[in-house]
């Protein structure tokens, strides 16, 4: 196989979505925890609502109305202004700390972001972490309003690319997002972000399993859906030996 283009997932991937429980913690204190983690598991759920029920809203939208779920849901009251307030944390997502070596390493490539983020967001987030400038393009699934693991999203990246599945390496930490492209055709690369034998040693430790490691396991393993990732990394830089190999 050669690799002509690497594209990236962005949330989860390239930014950590638990960088905004200082946004949360601030806002509520005592709740922020519990709030991140409800807030997220929400947002993805209401991706996949709506694509099934075909009432597709943006991405903005949709962090909006998973945030005031679940600040209703724990009896949390929250102003217009405070409630976007803190849905703009996910515009300023951190970056993974080895994610800026990993795509000027990969460089010669072409590299490429691919989200169910709206447009506005992906351009605020890749600006303020100073990762615009190595990308080629941010392809937003937006522009088929639908989300992924729709197949129709995945297509959008060869189109775009110019490119054949087999030609992309996709990257994602997320199991839907990793069995969605390899159902497609596509040779997926997961960041495993915590391992398996970390978090059994995590929850059996446990006394009270908590929103976090509830997270952890609904959203950050591998699902088992007959499609695997064909690579396994621990780390976004040993995409840098591997990509230079298949070039």
């Amino acid at each position: 196989m050669l690799i002509k283009a690497v594209v990236f997932d962005a949330y989860g991937t390239l930014f950590d979505v638990q960088s905004v429980a200082g946004v949360t913690e601030d806002a509520f204190p005592g709740h922020g925890e519990t709030i991140t983690q409800i807030w997220r598991l929400k947002q993805l759920e209401y991706t996949w609502l709506r694509a099934l029920m075909g009432r597709y809203e943006d991405f903005w939208s949709v962090t909006q109305a998973s945030l005031d779920f679940t600040l209703k849901t724990l009896g949390l009251v929250a102003t217009p202004d405070l409630l976007a307030r803190i849905a703009a944390a996910y515009d300023a997502l951190a970056l993974y700390p080895e994610a800026l070596a990993a795509l000027q390493g990969l460089a010669p490539a072409r590299l490429a972001i691919f989200s169910n983020g709206s447009p506005a967001m992906l351009t605020n987030l890749t600006r303020q972490a100073g990762i615009d400038t190595l990308l080629e393009t941010v392809i937003s699934v937006d522009e088929i309003r639908t989300y992924k693991p729709d197949p129709r999203s995945y297509r959008l990246v060869e189109d775009r690319l110019g490119l054949s599945r087999d030609e992309i390496l996709f990257v994602s930490s997320n199991g839907f997002d990793i069995a969605g492209a390899k159902a497609y055709g596509m040779t997926v690369a997961r960041i495993e972000r915590v391992t398996l034998q970390a978090l059994r040693d995590e929850l059996s430790g446990a006394a009270v399993i908590g929103p976090k490691s509830l997270f952890k396991a609904l959203r950050m393993q591998e699902e088992q859906l007959g499609a695997g990732a064909d690579l396994t990394i621990s780390a976004l830089t040993e995409l840098v030996p591997y990509v230079a190999t298949r070039r």
